[in-house]
């Protein structure tokens, strides 16, 4: 999806992974993002809001928690993460991100909520009456009261199998005054997920059903006397989005992939967001005419469909921009990712065992084995490795050691 995007933008960055790889500083299975574009793109993020009165948070579950990016987009002016669930909340802490949004799109569990209370979010949502007093009384131990926002849903709007829940719209304002009833809770505002989405047909995107019930329940709440509505609006989330987000009236977005330039608008679109992800592996073996590549981060966002995938097998010294893209035989969804193939013949270029295959597609590094790492210096020219992290943005249990390249070749 995203390969022809980096061959064009961002030539720099595969060169780059090919070169670290090659001489065994960056191990398959491994993300590799440009911290530099990172940084870029999360100061466009934070100058738009500035202009139109908006917050943004940071989602970093998609690159792995990686602590590297997390400090390059402070460095931008995006001070806090949002967290998908708790275990992303403590990720983008341990990062250095302050948290600003946790419990959405997964409640916090009830023994945890002290936990969640430590890192005091700025904003917890809740979907039911019983999960705000939880988060109260967690809040309320600590001596604090808690700024809670309410997931609002109405008959229409979208979500994804699973994501479910919520207080109905026509009860939204009989809510917010049970919460405001509740110890250790404010009502601050509400939310949903998601409020965009990109349209294939228009290759556009295209605001959801959830994004009107956002803006209905904004104007219940103003109507019954409330003021200083708190309006978080996520999904599909660029630069370009944040206008209309903001006419809605939004007041938090949560960029993610539109940090690292892979939102489905930008698989079709130049934006002002740069493409900043590429995941990279290594022939492992032959067998019936294909190359074996190694697996382990090897899932694919489904949010562009079945769109199929490609990769660069690049051989040392060459230049990763200009190779051919190969068609990959990806792992049947319901598959152990250990391996994907790439079918080779005889007009194709010899290829070796250790020889750089490099992916573009849009990730979610947190739901696999993958590693990630940063490379700063790539817009000087003077790249550099900052470190490699488990996908958790921990570090990893099995440090990568280089070894010695194996000169086994293959000519199909």
């Amino acid at each position: 999806m995203f390969l022809n995007l980096l061959t064009r933008r961002n030539p720099q960055l595969l060169n780059a992974a090919a070169h670290l790889h090659a001489v065994g500083q960056l191990p398959p299975n491994t993300f590799v993002i440009d911290l530099d574009a990172v940084e870029r793109n999360a100061a466009a993020f934070v100058a738009e809001c500035a202009r139109l009165a908006l917050t943004p948070f940071a989602m970093t579950k998609q690159i792995g928690r990686n602590p590297d990016v997390s400090a390059a987009v402070a460095r931008a002016g995006i001070s806090h993460a949002v967290a998908v669930d708790l275990e992303d909340a403590f990720g983008a802490a341990s990062g250095g991100l302050n948290i600003g949004h946790l419990g959405h799109l997964v409640q916090i569990p009830r023994q945890q909520a002290a936990l969640a209370a430590s890192l005091e979010p700025l904003y917890w949502t809740v979907f039911s009456d019983a999960k705000a007093a939880e988060a109260g009384a967690a809040a309320a131990a600590r001596g604090k009261v808690q700024d809670v926002l309410l997931r609002v849903v109405a008959p229409g709007d979208r979500f994804y199998t699973g994501h479910e829940g919520g207080f109905a719209l026509d009860d939204i304002v009989a809510a917010a005054d049970r919460v405001d009833a509740l110890p250790g809770v404010r009502f601050a505002g509400i939310t949903t997920f998601p409020a965009t989405l990109f349209d294939a047909t228009t290759c556009s995107a295209k605001a959801t059903p959830n994004r009107a019930t956002l803006t209905a329940a904004k104007t219940m709440l103003e109507a019954a006397g409330r003021t200083d509505i708190q309006v978080n609006a996520p999904g599909t989330t660029s630069v370009s989005v944040l206008e209309s987000l903001a006419a809605a009236g939004a007041t938090q977005v949560e960029p993610g992939h539109g940090l690292t330039g892979t939102t489905p608008l930008h698989a079709v679109e130049d934006l002002v967001e740069e493409p900043a992800i590429a995941y990279v592996s290594e022939v492992s073996h032959f067998h019936n005419g294909s190359a074996y590549v190694f697996g382990g981060g090897l899932y694919v966002d489904p949010v562009l469909g079945g769109v199929e995938t490609n990769a660069l097998i690049v051989a040392p010294g060459t230049d990763a921009a200009a190779t051919v893209q190969r068609r990959v035989a990806m792992p049947a969804a319901e598959a152990i990712d250990y391996y994907a193939t790439i079918g080779l013949d005889e007009r194709e270029a010899s290829v070796s065992v250790g020889d750089t295959v490099i992916f573009g597609f849009r990730p979610q590094v947190f739901v696999t084995r993958a590693q990630t790492a940063a490379i700063s210096g790539l817009s000087t020219n003077q790249p550099r490795l900052e470190g490699i992290w488990a996908a958790n943005g921990s570090a990893p249990l099995i440090p990568f050691r280089p070894s010695v390249r194996t000169t086994d070749r293959i000519t199909p």
